[in-house]
């Protein structure tokens, strides 16, 4: 399953800096930083190009009408983070697998009615086809989103996608202004708590897409609910997941008061261990594997490339302290030779994949999160 283009991550407003300058110091621990620019940009897009191929062409990615599950692990990491490389590398035009994605997705939209859903009752136990369908509708519409945005005109295709989205954003009940979610009792993306995950993409997607799409009319009812969601549950979720908010604040306006974001900024740095990043495994609570085997504390390029990002899209400078150290351990971490971030699953080790090419679905969501911040903090 989804997890995170530069230019069209930039939102148009950003949050304000907090100015409590105690809550964003360096700690004395923590040498001061520099911003490394020593990271292999055609090496990590050469990275995410071949695992997008890897999984389009996987067969238990496959699904019917000659498409693909469009993963939250592989699939979107890559299809919002791949366009950011496409400035530095001088690319005149989208990727051959960037445009096969594109095509998959809109193909799965115009067919909406007609495509099977990811996961159904049938095969995968009860309320998969409807988890499926909540979970498809937001990942399509956020991929789209963003493409558009790069162009600056919303078209068709996202218009039907974010179409498709709020039609299944649920309207009574406990989880009212969310999307049923998958479930599969694997975090970060498909545990009980991913609902809130799946919302805050949902916020991204809306607050993405161009032409002034947030004040149309029709849509106000949805956002409204979609607000008043975060809002209300943003207090019970792990800290990985008030990250996703804070990233979905700098898209649409009005889901953080800026004591909650001063709060969350504050939560999110005083996580960061002493080498500059973030281990992930720190920010989902008490969650164990389901292989027995312990977690790993390392810091980790999933976790702290998102929270760079995050925190770029929130406001902060990436001349602050704590950022700028994130930015240096990034730039330090990178495999050079391959591309990759290094991340670690939160379910089972790497032993106890199924293949080695599932052992790599952390590293294809790092190695994203990753290229978003190092990008993002180049265009300042």
């Amino acid at each position: 399953m989804a997890g995170i283009v530069a230019v069209s991550w930039h939102p148009e407003t950003r949050a304000a800096e907090p100015k409590d300058p105690k809550a964003l110091a360096a700690r004395p621990d923590q040498p001061e930083a520099k911003i490394s620019t020593s990271w292999d940009q055609k090496t990590a897009a050469a990275y995410l190009d071949q695992r997008a191929a890897w999984w389009m062409a996987w067969p238990k990615a496959a699904r019917d009408h000659e498409t693909f599950c469009v993963s939250c692990h592989t699939a979107v990491p890559y299809a919002i983070s791949r366009p950011a490389l496409r400035r530095p590398l001088a690319e005149e035009a989208p990727s051959a697998n960037e445009r096969r994605l594109l095509e998959n997705v809109t193909k799965r939209v115009r067919l909406w009615k007609e495509v099977a859903p990811f996961y159904s009752d049938a095969d995968r136990g009860a309320y998969k086809t409807v988890e499926s369908r909540g979970t498809e509708s937001v990942l399509n519409a956020l991929i789209l989103a963003a493409n558009d945005a790069q162009r600056g005109q919303l078209t068709n295709d996202a218009r039907m996608a974010l179409g498709n989205m709020w039609a299944e954003q649920q309207t009574t009940g406990s989880k009212k202004g969310a999307w049923s979610w998958l479930r599969f009792a694997n975090e970060p993306w498909e545990a009980d708590d991913s609902d809130f995950y799946g919302a805050t993409l949902a916020a991204i997607a809306a607050g993405t897409a161009p032409g002034n799409y947030l004040t149309r009319a029709e849509i106000q009812n949805n956002l409204t609910m979609l607000r008043e969601y975060l809002n209300r549950e943003s207090a019970a979720q792990p800290a990985i997941n008030r990250v996703a908010l804070l990233w979905a604040s700098a898209k649409l306006p009005g889901l953080l008061e800026p004591q909650q974001q001063k709060a969350f900024i504050k939560e999110i740095l005083d996580k960061q261990q002493p080498d500059g990043g973030w281990s992930l495994s720190s920010l989902v609570g008490g969650w164990k594997r389901n292989d027995g085997t312990p977690q790993e504390g390392k810091s980790d390029g999933y976790a702290t490339g998102l929270i760079a990002f995050a925190l770029q899209q929130a406001g902060i400078s990436r001349e602050n302290p704590q950022e700028k150290q994130a930015l240096a351990w990034l730039a330090a971490n990178q495999n050079k030779t391959e591309g990759f971030w290094l991340a670690y699953s939160l379910n089972k080790n790497e032993a106890h994949h199924l293949s080695p090419g599932t052992a790599l679905f952390m590293n294809d969501a790092a190695t994203a999160n990753a290229v978003l911040a190092l990008t993002d903090a180049t265009h300042k």
